[in-house]
């Protein structure tokens, strides 16, 4: 395809242009193709092979090809077609830049014969490219003085396209103080520029943000942006403007020099210096120049001497601020101060007539002291009024104009506040008032109105018997709330008889230290327990005391020996026996009967046969606990016709204290009548034959007391449950009656507890038992049994605590077949309750209406042991036996006055009592 283009408008120069071109064509053959930018490859561009007249089928014979200067593979030809296409994107402004023709030439060279041919392409423009900015912001700086119509040259626009998409057009965006002028196709020597419309005002728009767009002509149309950030520069246009043009302000006089009186504030709408503001003071009306001052940075007015009300009420106070700008402007106000009367005068106080120190007894409505106030100052201002500390027991009562009196409104006691600080203040009526403090320090005197307190009503002391005369066993200590001569203690003893003896016999307290110091040794057997008082008096006037109750527990240690029944003779007794040589195993031939004063384990008693001498096999042996003496096998001829046994009584104290019996047992033929026994052993039968008479109404008469008993306590727990409970600390034991069925009885008559909190008479305990009777042969072989079992397995039992004897309960262990009874463990002085325990060899427990063979008595010097006979036996009358530390000692006193009676020979089948302690 041939195209041609004209660029002149002239038809001359149309005219000479077709010519040359037919020219052209005919000596060179030259083609003319034009295709736009961007066009995508294999775009059609014309068919040169045909438009050259060359036929397809020569094309490769002829060797055709296309060359192009410095263009590249930019186009290329199909041999197969002929076609000319686009081979690779052609960028008319990369190629060209603005040029306003942009073309491509290619040579197109055949052989055979060798020819040329010459090929333009023209490339045509598109509107691929939008006008850009150099910045993307451009900044102007305007005054705001500049007038109006004042313009502002701006940077135009770049397009790389050209022609019509070339020409550019701009357009500004909305605002009230520029418009925009551009260049036209008429003016086009005209810059773009900013034009002001109206004055401009930095105090009211310091800075305005414009966009400037530019849009070319093409299709479609492209735009580009810029960003005018247009700062208005500042004038010195505004004079300095205070808040007020007149300020009013309140001083109380005297007010301290450096007071703040007022800060002003001017401000100026200008910025940079012409902003800043000083500040003068111009005048001080009336002629107070002095007495005010003004700072010029801040505008702080303060106080620079002395103000007085009676001086001057109002002061004018003229005050200029000037900016800094080129000429300055200044701007004025005025400061009234008025000056107010103050309350500039405090109250005064006096105290007079002090009435010091105060008794803590004194009355109410007494006058400690008298109080005058006065003011310097008149009117309200010279009105005082008085008050006093709240919550202390004294008053101010008003007794003329500004005089008081102090008066006591309540009662003192020393022992709670010893001294009151009072503080009087004295208040004017000003606005605001004044007042004055004045301290009044009232000291109370001690009056002896507290008696010494100890800090228990009750103390309990356990003290073992045969302690050092002198000792100490206690300290009491009383507190008096008083002081000096009040509050100075004496202890003393409160008087009394103990039995037959004085208090001051056993004890006595040192009057200063409270230290109690016991004069004798005490003895456990003679007094368990001594209860007295120990007064605490002051020295003052008059003097006044109190008591505290000490009980003294005296605890027993092994300090008796066990004693032999009946009394020895030179420290041995000596028993004679009569014994038929036809008995066989297990006949009992006597008892030795030992009692020992100590209590618990210092008076379980236990009983050994000593060896003979020689080594010799005795065929006799001895009960452990009962001290029965019986055959440990059938006696035969061989056996010596008098026996020498010597029988060891020890107990289970720490030391263990012994004594020993000796038994001479004679050996006759079974058809010989046994003579009388010693006269002392009959003597012994003889007795507790007589006791038995006895023991038989003491049971009776203390089965009935004791049902009567039983009533009462019952009537009168229904009493105390319906009136309230109640405890006395010192009332008598409950006493506990235990009747067993019809195999035995027995009663237990507790009067300790009587004893222990009385602390008089010595203490009495009684226990009575029956015995009845089971067959003689389970008796015999379970005595057999035990006393084996005590010869074979001694046992040593634990010693006990010191004060077991006071524990809360009562509780009594056996083991009669093993051979070891325990005392009791844990047995208080009130206690009432036995339990009866067997050992591992026999775990047997007595059944309703038994009785155990064993049992201990706490605080008893015996152990009961009850052996229990068929019903048709004879009873031996032995066994009702009486004990008790008292019971004792009246046997051995009845002994020593030689009331004996004759001794009745055991039969080999009666029953012994089996006495343990």
């Amino acid at each position: 395809m041939l195209g041609f283009q004209r660029r002149s408008l002239g038809t001359l120069r149309l005219l000479i242009s077709l010519l040359l071109l037919a020219a052209w064509e005919a000596g060179s053959g030259q083609l003319h193709y034009s295709i736009p930018e961007e066009a995508k490859h294999g775009t059609f561009v014309g068919r040169i092979a045909q438009d050259l007249g060359l036929e397809l089928e020569e094309l490769v014979p002829r060797l055709f090809q296309v060359e192009s200067k410095g263009r590249g593979d930019l186009l290329e030809v199909n041999l197969q077609n002929g076609i000319l296409f686009v081979n690779s994107r052609i960028d008319r402004e990369e190629l060209c830049g603005r040029s306003a023709e942009c073309s491509i030439h290619l040579e197109v060279i055949v052989d055979r014969p060798l020819q040329v041919f010459h090929v333009e392409v023209e490339v045509k423009d598109i509107n691929d490219n939008p006008p850009t900015f150099s910045l993307r912001e451009q900044s102007l700086l305007v005054s705001e003085s500049k007038q109006p119509d004042s313009r502002f040259p701006l940077e135009g626009a770049s397009d790389a396209d050209i022609g019509e998409n070339a020409l550019l057009t701009y357009r500004l965006s909305q605002n009230e103080y520029f418009t925009l002028e551009s260049p036209t196709n008429s003016k086009p020597t005209k810059r773009l520029s900013l034009i002001l419309k109206k004055s401009l005002d930095r105090e009211k728009s310091p800075k305005l943000n414009l966009l400037l767009t530019a849009t070319d002509g093409g299709k479609p149309e492209l735009t580009g942006t810029l960003q005018l950030l247009v700062s208005i520069l500042d004038v010195n246009d505004n004079d300095p403007e205070f808040d007020q043009l007149e300020y009013k302000v309140r001083l109380m006089e005297n007010t301290a020099k450096e007071t703040l009186v007022i800060k002003l504030n001017a401000t100026d709408r200008d910025e940079g210096i012409n902003g800043e503001v000083a500040y003068f003071l111009m005048s001080i009306k009336p002629s107070g120049k002095f007495l005010f001052t003004l700072d010029e940075n801040n505008g702080e007015v303060r106080v620079n001497g002395t103000l007085d009300y009676e001086e001057n009420k109002f002061y004018e106070i003229e005050v200029q601020a000037t900016d800094k700008g080129n000429p300055p402007m200044a701007g004025h106000c005025t400061v009234w101060v008025e000056i107010i009367d103050t309350n500039d005068n405090a109250p005064e106080i006096t105290v007079t007539s002090l009435s010091l120190p105060v008794r803590e007894d004194t009355r109410p409505t007494t006058v400690i002291a008298l109080i005058s106030v006065s003011d310097r100052d008149s009117g309200v201002n010279g009105q005082v009024t008085c008050s006093l500390t709240p919550d202390v027991p004294f008053k101010i009562v008003s007794t003329f104009k500004n005089y008081y009196s102090l008066v006591l409104d309540s009662d003192l006691d020393r022992e709670k506040v010893s001294a009151y600080n009072l503080v009087v203040t004295a208040r004017d009526g000003g606005s605001p008032s004044l007042w004055t403090t004045a301290t009044v320090s009232v000291e109370v005197a001690d009056v002896n109105d507290n008696a010494p307190a100890f800090p228990q009503s009750e103390y309990t002391i356990f003290v073992k018997e045969n302690n050092l005369p002198g000792s100490h066993i206690f300290t009491v200590s009383a507190r008096d709330a008083d002081m000096q001569e009040n509050a100075l203690v004496s202890y003393s003893l409160v008087e009394r008889r103990v039995g037959e003896r004085a208090l001051s016999s056993y004890v006595s307290v040192h009057a200063e230290s409270g230290k109690v110091y016991a004069l004798q040794p005490l003895d456990h057997e003679e007094l368990e327990l001594l209860q007295f008082q120990v007064s605490a008096r002051d020295a003052g006037v008059p003097p006044l005391g109190s008591n505290v109750t000490l009980q003294v527990f005296v605890l027993d240690e092994n300090d008796n020996t066990p004693a032999l029944l009946p009394t020895p003779v030179g420290g041995t007794v000596n028993v004679n026996e009569l014994v038929s040589r036809s008995v066989g195993a297990g006949h009992v031939v006597g008892k030795v009967r030992a009692v020992d004063a100590d209590s618990g384990y210092n008076a379980w008693l236990s009983y050994e046969l000593l060896p003979a001498a020689g080594g010799a096999r005795s065929p006799f042996r001895v009960g452990l606990y009962t001290g029965e003496i019986s055959t440990t096998r059938a006696l035969d001829e061989t056996d010596a016709p008098r026996q020498r046994l010597l029988v060891l009584v020890k107990d289970h104290g720490e030391p263990v204290l012994m004594a020993t019996a000796t038994v001479l047992v004679s050996l006759v033929e079974s058809g010989q009548a046994p003579k009388a026994a010693s006269p002392m052993f009959a003597s012994s039968a003889g007795q507790a034959e007589a006791l038995v008479d006895v023991n038989v109404y003491l049971i009776i008469a203390i089965c009935a007391v004791s049902s009567l008993l039983v009533l009462t306590l019952l009537l009168y727990t229904a009493l105390r449950c319906s009136a309230g409970p109640t405890e006395s600390a010192c009332g008598p034991g409950k006493p506990t009656l235990v009747c067993s069925s019809a195999v035995g009885s027995w009663s237990y008559s507790q009067q300790r507890r009587q004893r222990v909190c009385s602390g008089e008479d010595p203490p009495k305990t009684d226990l009575m038992a029956f015995s009845p009777s089971l067959p003689p042969g389970l008796d015999r072989e379970d005595e057999k049994g035990r006393q084996e079992a005590g010869l074979n397995n001694p046992v040593h039992p634990r010693q006990p605590n010191p004060d077991w004897r006071y524990s809360a309960s009562l509780r009594a262990g056996m083991h009669p077949e093993a051979g070891e009874v325990s005392p009791p463990v844990g047995a208080g002085v009130n206690s009432n309750s036995w339990t009866f325990k067997y050992g591992p060899g026999n775990p047997k427990q007595s059944g309703p209406g038994e009785l155990p063979d064993k049992f201990i008595i706490p605080g008893s010097p015996a152990i009961i042991s009850i052996r229990q006979e068929p019903t048709n036996s004879q009873i031996d009358k032995s066994d009702f036996i009486t004990f008790g530390k008292k019971e004792e000692t009246k046997k051995k006193k009845k002994k020593k006055k030689g009331n004996k009676t004759q001794e009745k020979k055991e039969k080999g089948n009666s029953t012994t009592d089996n006495s343990d302690q």
